[in-house]
């Protein structure tokens, strides 16, 4: 989103500015601000004018965005009023996700990552993990199960627009899709109710079959939403499908678990049928939206959570025999390929 490079320095100060930075943020979205900044150039008379802002002070509000590399600040004097704003592309839609009343971060505050903090040095040395109560992997408890679902299904808005984008090249009529690690359904309810003709089986484990119950029951979907309980590390995938996805499931696992896996679903798929894998693939974008799994995973040696190249699935899908494996473009790439 910024193109501002920042030193070790001038990051660090923005670091320990954070909470106060975020307060900056939520004051500009919550009172409309950036869309007239994305909008500009905009004068600082003008938004001064526009919210009834004390000139001086609104200056100082603009440095912090600006300090932060979210806003452009176009004269080099000591322009007041005549100064002219403009915020980088996409800053409202960034700050709707990161700072708005359904962000993500907002339900991350839910964890316990507070058994953690201050105590990193005990973390790293192994003399200190979180809490099974609270937090096991893979979940156990119902809670422990109805709460990291409902997370993932938090998440899903760059996962569905991708699948959005390309659903007509993916689907036909008729097809029938295993969806691995589905969660609670959310996904599948969306991709049933794009394509009519479609139908999903959601594969997971047992205690999350009431879950996906819920989830068709909200959506009406009867019979062509599914779920199929399992445990796929210690079972062969189920047969009788077109296609096979895992969508944010295999790079919590190792490399040779996560093989295995690509490795089961060659074996259940018939020829022609498809993989399709949509991860969290290792870019310097995923890996600061992905800050806060890796803070608070530190505590929890059974989940690897690590974000793999796409290269390492394309390598993988080619060697274990798959046809043409190819990178759908999106918020979250698509990776897909066929078994001959």
């Amino acid at each position: 989103m910024s193109s501002v490079e920042f030193t070790p320095r001038a990051l660090l100060h923005l670091l320990f500015n954070g909470a106060r930075a975020i307060d900056v943020v939520e004051t500009a979205h919550k009172l409309g601000m950036l869309e007239a900044l994305e909008a500009g150039p905009v004068t600082l008379g003008e938004l001064s004018q526009k919210y009834g802002m004390v000139p001086g002070r609104l200056y100082k509000f603009l440095d912090c965005l600006e300090s932060l590399g979210l806003v452009k600040r176009e004269q080099k004097t000591d322009a007041l009023i005549e100064a002219r704003y403009t915020a980088v592309p996409g800053l409202r839609a960034a700050a709707d996700k990161v700072v708005g009343p359904a962000s993500l971060e907002r339900d991350r505050e839910k964890y316990g990552w507070r058994e953690l903090h201050g105590h990193l040095p005990e973390v790293l040395r192994g003399e200190r993990s979180m809490p099974r109560e609270s937090f096991d992997w893979p979940p156990q408890t119902p809670e422990q199960v109805a709460g990291f679902e409902a997370s993932m299904a938090a998440g899903l808005g760059p996962i569905l627009e991708v699948f959005r984008t390309h659903g007509s090249r993916l689907w036909s009529a008729g097809q029938r899709l295993l969806e691995v690690g589905g969660g609670d359904g959310t996904l599948a309810a969306h991709l049933l109710e794009q394509h009519p003709g479609l139908t999903v089986d959601v594969y997971n484990l047992p205690a999350t079959e009431a879950l996906v119950a819920r989830t068709r029951d909200k959506h009406q979907l009867g019979a062509r939403m599914g779920f199929v309980g399992g445990d796929f590390l210690n079972e062969p995938l189920p047969r009788g499908y077109d296609a096979i996805s895992f969508v944010r499931v295999l790079h919590d696992w190792p490399a040779e678990t996560a093989r295995e896996l690509m490795k089961a679903a060659y074996a259940a798929l018939p020829s022609g049928g498809r993989i399709l894998i949509c991860e969290e693939f290792r870019t310097p974008e995923r890996l600061t939206a992905q800050f806060f799994w890796s803070y608070f995973l530190m505590g929890v040696d059974s989940c690897v959570s690590r974000l793999r190249e796409v290269e390492y699935y394309l390598v993988a899908l080619k060697e274990l025999g798959f046809r043409a494996p190819e990178v759908l473009p999106g918020p979250f790439e698509l990776v897909v390929a066929t078994k001959p």
